[in-house]
């Protein structure tokens, strides 16, 4: 896989509660740098994350009702719409797992829909699903309900609950949702073979903090 290739589906990731401004500039810079799909921030960063990738190709991803996802549907979209007005590209929603669970699905998709509904065609919907708390059978249904609701992506986690991305779990979504929206793998990529393998299985998109380091070991990889 080719650098240009490899760096244009990573979500450059900075989601730390003590991230600081110097950090945040850090990011966009190596985003600029290496030609990363998107910086994903949190909700507070996105003005300035928008203001320093603003002559760049590089998008601004934000996370919606993070980490937890049991935020109302009113608070999710609110925060989604305010995102995008502040210059979010991209939205990653975590959907509300308890729901899923007691098998509550019209609530689910109108949760995810409300999100929808608030991109309004202006931002990508990515729905964090949160595989590691569920069944096979709730990842199949959360990413059938994800598309049903009209969303572009589904994801796999957080990276702050029990689990990140496996590439089983990413196989599974991708079964489920063919080629209808895009597969994204988050939560424990650190390296390039973690990345291959999540690529392999079937994710179309990498959220990593460590971008820069699966970036330099495909340099070194490709020197020898």
């Amino acid at each position: 896989m080719l650098n240009l290739k490899l760096a244009g589906i990573i979500d450059h990731t900075l989601l730390r509660a003590d991230a600081t401004k110097a950090e945040i500039t850090k990011l966009t810079e190596e985003a600029i740098k290496y030609e990363f799909a998107s910086v994903c921030v949190n909700p507070t960063w996105v003005s300035y994350a928008a203001e320093q990738l603003a002559n760049s190709k590089v998008n601004v991803c934000t996370v919606i009702g993070f980490p937890l996802g049991a935020n109302t549907s009113a608070s999710k979209a609110f925060e989604a719409s305010h995102a995008i007005e502040c210059g979010a590209d991209e939205v990653d929603v975590v959907i509300n797992v308890g729901a899923l669970k007691d098998g509550d699905y019209d609530y689910v998709v109108q949760d995810i829909k409300g999100v929808v509904d608030a991109a309004n065609g202006k931002a990508l919907v990515k729905v964090i699903i949160e595989a590691c708390l569920l069944t096979e059978d709730e990842k199949k249904l959360a990413c059938q309900l994800s598309v049903k609701a009209g969303a572009e992506f589904v994801k796999t986690s957080t990276g702050f609950s029990t689990g990140g991305a496996t590439a089983e779990d990413v196989a599974l979504m991708r079964q489920v949702v063919g080629d209808k929206i895009g597969v994204k793998a988050s939560g424990g990529v650190r390296n390039l073979q973690d990345m291959e393998q999540l690529v392999a299985a079937g994710a179309s998109r990498i959220g990593a903090s460590s971008g820069v380091k699966i970036m330099e070991g495909e340099q070194s990889a490709s020197s020898y």
